[in-house]
């Protein structure tokens, strides 16, 4: 399926220094992985492992229209609260990682914008780098650091075991396991992870 506090311990030089300074937009770069805005000159190329059986077999969408998917993603590139970037390593797009900042759940008074969902899409022919693990990682650390959200959640399809394996490997949480909640096209009704994360329990890890 993606505040200037302490910066998480063992992050790289870089994004510490980039986390330290002001930035107009979600543009970040860990040790391999430069992140950006996607552009329109991305989409087709976002389509060429997004479409592969391996990737659609795991999304809510199994197929996409190219032209509706363009539209979508211009949408969010003019959504404040759509901060999904494209994933780049040596100006090669090889993955997307969602990120939509929401308010929380709760009485009046809530501070705005406490909330966010992530998600992530990766070319399968880049797998095992982990450079999902990195890109995730950042977008947590800034989502958390920079943004000001206190807590994120991710859900997946229970059987899809890299993306279960991810999530925990990033230290969140599964809070629900919804047996029998999602329909799988191939497999029929599955069941269903969500996880998520606050912003002290990041700031905590070793």
């Amino acid at each position: 399926m993606l505040g200037q506090g302490d910066l998480i311990p063992g992050a790289s030089a870089t994004l510490r220094s980039l986390l330290s300074c002001p930035v107009a937009s979600t543009n970040l770069r860990t040790e391999r992985l430069a992140l950006r805005p996607v552009r329109d000159e991305d989409i087709d190329r976002i389509l060429e492992y997004r479409n592969l059986p391996e990737v659609s077999r795991w999304l809510l969408r199994t197929e996409v229209d190219r032209a509706d998917f363009r539209a979508a993603w211009r949408r969010g590139a003019a959504d404040p609260n759509d901060r999904s970037v494209a994933v780049t390593l040596d100006s090669v797009v090889i993955g997307t990682v969602s990120l939509y900042v929401r308010d929380g759940m709760g009485q009046p008074g809530m501070p705005p914008g406490t909330e966010a969902e992530i998600g992530y899409i990766f070319d399968p022919n880049y797998g095992g780098h982990g450079y999902a693990t990195e890109a995730v990682s950042a977008m947590l650390a800034y989502s958390f650091d920079r943004l000001g959200v206190r807590r994120i959640t991710a859900g997946c399809y229970a059987d899809n075991l890299p993306s279960v394996r991810l999530l925990e490997k990033l230290g969140m949480r599964r809070e629900q396991h919804g047996v029998g909640d999602s329909w799988h096209a191939e497999l029929g009704w599955v069941d269903g992870y969500t996880y998520a994360l606050l912003g002290d329990e990041w700031r905590l890890r070793p």
